[in-house]
This record gives structure tokens, sequence and C-alpha cells, in this order.
């Protein structure tokens, strides 16, 4: 099984490393991987993205045309990348500052108010982990006690000390699409 991933946001929001986290998690697990980031822009207040594809096969190409998800972090995102999901697929939207009454018809949506929830965890910072636990939770691709058993490992030495913290997020956007 293949699945595609485009997570979208403003630079600042930690877009690429949900998309390396996710990467990363699905490497350890002994999936196959490719991440390409969009280089460039990602500046505080530019915008990012970056595409993750997970397999259980090697990937032929790193591009996600017509990907199964789309996480959209902020409007501009929002618009720009809910024209290539693909037919049925699942949009993940920030609610604090995504509207999403201009959706397409065909496809799912779940809106999620990840600054308000990461901010109840004392650190608006980790609201792209919260997304994060979401996403995991409405595709299944990985397993979220892998991730979390391994989350230090995951995030690098560097990373080590907002652990307890990124985990908290994780659980509680999975949590959040579990009581959906």
């Amino acid at each position: 099984m293949t699945t595609k991933v485009v997570f979208s946001g403003f630079g600042g929001q930690g877009v690429l490393s949900m998309g390396t986290t996710l990467a990363n998690t699905a490497m350890l697990e002994g999936k196959h991987v490719t991440y390409m980031p969009s280089y460039g822009v990602e500046v505080r207040g530019g915008t990012a993205n970056c595409t993750v594809v997970v397999a259980d096969e090697e990937i032929a190409s790193p591009v996600a045309s017509e990907p199964e998800f789309v996480v959209a972090m902020n409007q501009p995102s929002f618009i720009r990348f809910q024209s290539i999901l693909q037919s049925g697929g699942l949009l993940l939207a920030n609610s604090s500052m995504v509207n999403t009454e201009a959706a397409r018809r065909d496809i799912e949506i779940i809106s999620i108010p990840t600054s308000e929830l990461a901010e109840s965890l004392g650190s608006i910072k980790v609201a792209n982990m919260v997304m994060l636990g979401a996403l995991i939770k409405a595709s299944g691709m990985i397993s979220f006690e892998f991730m979390v058993k391994h989350l230090s490992e995951i995030l690098g030495e560097g990373k080590a000390k907002l652990t307890k913290l990124n985990k908290s997020a994780l659980e509680e956007g999975f949590n959040f699409v579990k009581e959906q």
C-alpha cells in the first residue's frame, strides 16, 4: 500500500517538522519513504510545504500527484492544496486558521482546532504535533504507539527535552479525531 501526504502552512508552523517526523517514524517501522520539502520560501510567514510518501514497497516517484491526504495549517495552503487532493481524499484543516466553507464537495474534511489544543498544553509551538496526531489517527498509515514509544529517537537529541510536550500534543490530536 502507498499513501501520499502533502503538509502545508506558513513557515514557522512546523510543517516540515511534521513531514520529517512522519517520514522518520515510517522508516523506523521498516517502510519505504520519500520526503520532499519545499525549500526557498519556508521563512517565518512565507508558505512552506512538503510531500511524504509511505509505502510497503519501493517508491517509483516522490511526487505526490493526487495525494490521499492534505494537511492545511492556514488559509492560503487550504486554497492552494485542496485542488490536488484526490477525489474522496481527506483534508485535515487547522480550524483555528482555516475556513473550509469553499471546500470541494468530493473530499472529506476534518477540522481540528490545533492552535487552541496546543495552547491548552502550554505552547502554541506544538500545534503541528497536534495535527500530526490527528493525521495518524485518521489515516492509520503508521503505528501511533510506535511513534510515541520512539519519539525521542525520532525527534533527535536536540529536541529530547521537548519529548514529553510533543507526546502530549500527539495524543491530543489523536484523541480529538477519535472523539469525532
